[in-house]
């Protein structure tokens, strides 16, 4: 896979994204290199699956890498304590929702199927692995990952360590760091693969974010970066720019910061605009950061547990 990905949350109508667009930068990126695209049936009911299916035809000769998410059967995001497998990923809804993936996407395999929320508890109800194991034995999936939960990574080092899965997504960045604990090694020993999500902090470390910054009615990030928030992002950001190097862009720092884990596989950023897809292909192009910078960035390490707002 291509060490830079292609988030596609972005690309579903509700958010406001324009067709065209969105395919533009898609195309863009596959002009580049990038072969690894991550969909999920929720972003839009289907839309930005439906989105890549049209790229994976425009480009019939290029092996693109497609990964897409069922859904929990009570759209409930996060996976709380209390859901049950019944509640989220029951047998019959997870074939239900592959079926409805392969056909909005066109293709005959998913290369990789997640499950798009996760409790560790489930792992002791196996009929969501026997499920998936059953849909693997006929061809309509190639491996089998886990989308973990915000600022909860600790919840899939059972599965990582049993060695049933073959992917997990985390959002890992400079500062979500905890990654790095725990689940980074037990992936590295149990050869799973890493997709790092969520690069820049929902826009806080492209360093564009102010005090006034607003989005269209109905974007995620009005609430993420609600009053509870906001204010101690920016602070975080303001001491980020004392390690800034003077010749960089945060947004590039944020990327190759990433980049220079060897346990990252891949970084989907979400990238809405040609101009996006450029920067980011061009950041990753310079390779890792310098022993001193890398190092100075474990300084800016978070801890946060999950809020409503985070959801």
């Amino acid at each position: 896979m291509s060490e830079v990905g292609y988030g596609m949350w972005g690309m579903a109508s509700w958010t406001g994204s324009d067709d065209e667009q969105s395919f533009a930068s898609l195309q863009l990126s596959v002009d580049n290199g990038c072969n690894f695209f991550d969909t999920a049936w929720a972003y839009g009911a289907g839309h930005s699956e439906r989105l890549l299916g049209r790229l994976i035809r425009s480009n019939p000769d290029r092996k693109l890498f497609v990964a897409t998410k069922i859904p929990p059967k009570n759209q409930g995001w996060p996976a709380l304590p209390e859901y049950t497998l019944d509640d989220c990923y029951p047998p019959d809804h997870i074939e239900e929702y592959v079926r409805k993936s392969l056909e909005n996407l066109g293709v005959e395999k998913i290369d990789l199927i997640q499950l798009h929320t996760w409790n560790e508890d489930w792992f002791s109800d196996d009929r969501w692995l026997r499920k998936l194991e059953d849909l693997k034995s006929r061809d309509l999936i190639g491996a089998i990952g886990l989308s973990l939960n915000r600022w909860e990574p600790w919840t899939g080092l059972t599965a990582v360590r049993s060695g049933i899965i073959d992917a997990v997504q985390v959002i890992y960045n400079i500062f979500d760091q905890s990654p790095e604990d725990e689940l980074f090694p037990a992936c590295l020993e149990n050869d799973v693969a890493v997709i790092a999500r969520v690069p820049f902090d929902e826009g806080s470390l492209t360093g564009t974010l102010t005090a006034e910054s607003n989005w269209p009615e109905g974007d995620y990030r009005n609430k993420y970066f609600g009053p509870e928030n906001l204010g101690e992002t920016l602070k975080r950001i303001d001491e980020l720019r004392n390690d800034l190097p003077s010749d960089m862009q945060m947004s590039e720092l944020a990327l190759r910061f990433i980049l220079a884990n060897p346990v990252v596989s891949t970084v989907i950023p979400g990238m809405r605009n040609p101009r996006n897809v450029a920067q980011n292909i061009e950041s990753a192009s310079k390779g890792s950061l310098d022993d001193v910078t890398l190092a100075s960035m474990k300084r800016h390490k978070w801890v946060r547990k999950p809020k409503p707002w985070s959801a």
